[in-house]
């Protein structure tokens, strides 16, 4: 979710620009159609005045500058007869063409939430919790995988899946209409065979998917497949479709050219501006043999876009008022054009949106997916055969399956067919699929020689079985070496996974580093190794998107190994072995909107063992019970957000802190800030953390955002319950700033505690 609107200019700068033609290839193409769409000759009524087509060019976001050339068109009353359009032009011209004015195209388009249709994923509350889990490992926005024993990556940087939705639903009323010339205004769509570099005019076919593939701009969006063709933006090859318009019957062409103007030279100072500047000169070329074909008699509008980029979707409201003033120099030009009030008021009668059909659902079918099994999903849909049809439920649903992370496309259609009217869902199964892997890193200094750096990566093989069995690991190296894995089954008991109980078993392994402290400074005592496995086996129920809960018996022994020890150590000398096999109940609500630097929501995660544990330095072994709490809570206001974090944790039984300070610990960056990394040890643990943090307007490449904030923070650890008080917390506090990139959060910060220290932190990684 890191590269959103802000994120998607520099792409959209570099790849909408691409607009290679193929005679700048130096070769010759006719254009060639995905399914042959006949051209509408003029009716007996437009002879009596010229053929006015409307052509309407590709540039990112400055596309949405044509709604205010549409208003102005409609304010002069100029009829359009057929439209042309490549990428946002296609989008814009289709939405036009099926009908809605320009003042609903405005109303809609201001609605819009930019930000979520770009996302690359669906919200984070919609997410099952084992792919919430997978967030608190490593970030989800670097995803690789393997198929059929090569390594693959996503084929654009953004997710199309929202913009399809946004179109599927604004062409409901026009779902039966498969030919585009009866449309409400002729149309055509331009797009690019990426295998051949040819032209391809879509006349014809399913309307949203013909917008959409007109706009899958490379490295950006991923390309759609037509009728066997693997489309791609029509920018490659006609960034302004003048000759599309002509060959539709247009006597008189309005052409709006909104392109990317050329970089000045301060841009050319890097690889990706010259790169950049590069595509940009070949789009030009490519507009100024379109211009060529311009004759006397057309209209051409340039609104002076100014710094307003391609990916500057935020600025709705600017783009079309500029669309608007870009029209006012053609006023005269057009006047010519311009229908008496009454017969453009018939005109625009005839060409009015039809109202959608109501529909009742006869079937709900799942189409495209070879690796997954999506009827398993079924159960979680608003829809249901027998009842109406509702978009607002369709988009839902299609979110949810979009949400089980196995998809690039998750669309919907209505269809009618002889046994009624009909959902169905295409599905689009991640080319880079089933194996999928995320990589990251965790980065520690404190300036005065503590440091940490681990390596992580994280693999999950979805779809082991048709009920949905997946296999997940994770390994790190580094200051902190662990291995994990576990193999998640669905028992197959409920139609589909929202509710089906699961069995999970699952083993680790790890070793890290263990300073102990003298009780009231950071003095050190001692240094040990500690080595820790498990392993489990649970069974569990997911609660929909709400969380999980999970019942079963796990095994755990950890060997603690002393390195240093000082003369005034007061635990165990020797190496130290513990074992610990319980029954353990845990449950998970987790509703977050993000893991770092959340926004809004909350999360509770509680956990009880019951069982026995065994010390190898002490004879026989004793009954233990553990109980631990972790809650966090979000609100946000405009820009600023308060975030609250409780921690609760108790290791009954015998005291463990002596070996190796195994219990529970506190310190470190937000973990009790302003003392050392796990300076406070004991059995028992109680933390609590306000944090407030203000999400700036500057948005840097590859983050989600850039954060000012600062935290308080209160908790201690005790070795015996009966110790436990609220009077004797320790408080620590941080200034800092942050940023939520790909690879995890970052933070430079200061620290400070009365009874810890100053300090300074640079920390790349979950604290």
């Amino acid at each position: 979710m890191l590269l959103v609107v802000r994120g998607f200019r520099w792409a959209c700068w570099l790849c909408v620009g691409f607009t290679v033609s193929a005679a700048a290839l130096g070769t010759e193409v006719a254009p060639v159609s995905v399914v042959a769409a006949p051209v509408v000759s003029p009716t007996p009524q437009a002879l009596n005045r010229p053929r006015i087509g409307l052509v309407l060019s590709g540039g990112g976001a400055r596309g949405l500058a044509h709604v205010g050339v549409l208003k102005m068109l409609e304010r002069e009353r100029i009829p359009i007869d057929v439209i042309a359009g490549t990428s946002m032009g296609a989008i814009i011209g289709g939405l036009y063409a099926s009908g809605m004015s320009a003042e609903q195209l405005e109303k809609e388009l201001l609605a819009v939430k930019w930000d979520e249709v770009f996302a690359s994923r669906v919200d984070r509350p919609l997410l099952s919790q084992r792919r919430k889990e997978q967030d608190f490992e490593l970030s989800p926005v670097l995803e690789f995988g393997m198929r059929d024993g090569e390594l693959r990556a996503p084929l654009g940087a953004l997710s199309g899946r929202g913009l399809e939705s946004l179109l599927r639903r604004y062409t409901l009323p026009v779902r039966g209409v498969r030919d585009f010339s009866q449309l409400a205004i002729p149309f055509r769509a331009v797009a690019t065979n990426l295998e051949t570099g040819q032209p391809v005019i879509l006349g014809s076919g399913d309307l949203a998917l013909a917008m959409r593939s007109s706009m899958s701009v490379p490295g950006v969006f991923a390309p759609t497949e037509a009728d066997g063709r693997i489309l791609g933006d029509g920018g490659l090859v006609d960034n302004l479709p003048v000759g599309v318009a002509r060959a539709m019957g247009a006597d008189i062409v309005i052409a709006v050219n909104i392109g990317t103007p050329l970089a000045s030279r301060d841009a050319l100072s890097s690889v990706t501006g010259l790169t950049a500047q590069m595509l940009s000169i070949l789009t030009e070329q490519n507009v100024e043999r379109s211009l060529a074909l311009l004759k006397p008699g057309d209209v051409l509008i340039t609104p002076a876009l100014g710094v307003l980029s391609a990916g500057d979707f935020g600025l709705v409201r600017e783009l079309i008022d500029s669309g608007q003033a870009g029209v006012r120099p053609q006023l005269s030009r057009l006047a010519a054009l311009a229908l008496p009030a009454p017969a453009y008021a018939q005109w625009q009668h005839a060409h009015r949106r039809p109202e959608a059909k109501p529909a009742q659902l006869a079937f709900i079918e799942f189409k495209g997916s070879e690796l997954t099994n999506p009827k398993r999903q079924a159960d979680q849909l608003e829809s249901s055969v027998g009842a109406a049809f509702d978009e607002k439920k369709a988009e839902r649903d299609a979110q949810r399956l979009a949400a089980s992370g196995d998809y690039t496309r998750a669309d919907f259609r209505l269809v009618n067919t002889p046994d009624g009217d009909g959902l169905v869902f295409d599905l689009e199964d991640k080319p880079w699929g089933p194996n999928y892997f995320r990589v990251g890193i965790d980065l520690f200094t404190d300036f005065r020689g503590d440091s940490a750096f681990n390596l992580k990566v994280n693999h999950s093989r979805r779809w082991l079985t048709a009920s949905g069995t997946e296999w997940r690991n994770f390994l790190q190296i580094g200051e902190v070496p662990k291995l994990a894995t576990e193999l998640v089954h669905p028992l197959n008991l409920a139609s589909g996974l929202a509710r089906d109980l699961f069995v999970s078993a699952y083993a680790s392994v790890e070793r890290r580093q263990r300073t102990v402290y003298a009780e009231d400074s950071d003095d050190e005592r001692g240094r040990f190794t500690r080595t820790s496995a498990r392993i489990g086996l649970d069974l569990g129920q997911p609660w929909g998107e709400l969380g999980e809960l999970r019942l079963g018996v796990n095994h755990l022994v950890y060997r603690n190994h002393p390195e240093l020890i000082s003369a005034d150590f007061t635990g165990p000398e020797g190496n130290q072995t513990v074992h610990e096999t319980g029954l353990r109940l845990g449950v998970i609500v987790d509703q977050l909107d993000f893991v770092n630097f959340p926004l809004r929501g909350y999360r509770v995660e509680a956990q009880t063992v019951f069982g026995r544990r065994q010390v190898s330095s002490r004879s026989g072994g004793e009954a233990f019970t553990r109980v631990e709490f972790e809650s966090t809570g979000a609100a946000t206001w405009d820009r600023n957000t308060l975030s609250a974090s409780l921690i609760a944790r108790s290791a009954g039984g015998s005291d463990l802190s002596g070996l190796g300070r195994e219990s529970y610990n506190l310190g470190g960056f937000h973990r009790l800030s302003g003392y050392r990394y796990n300076q406070l040890a004991g059995s028992h643990v109680l933390f609590g953390r306000l944090a407030a943090y203000r999400r700036l307007e500057s948005v840097p490449l590859l983050t989600r955002g850039l954060f000012v904030g600062g935290t308080l923070e209160a908790g201690n650890a005790w070795t015996r319950s009966a110790d436990v008080a609220l009077g004797d917390l320790r408080t620590g506090s941080s200034l800092f700033v942050g940023a939520d990139t790909t690879v995890g959060p970052l933070y430079l910060g200061v620290t400070y505690a009365r009874r810890g220290e100053s300090g300074l932190y640079l920390f790349l990684g979950r604290p």
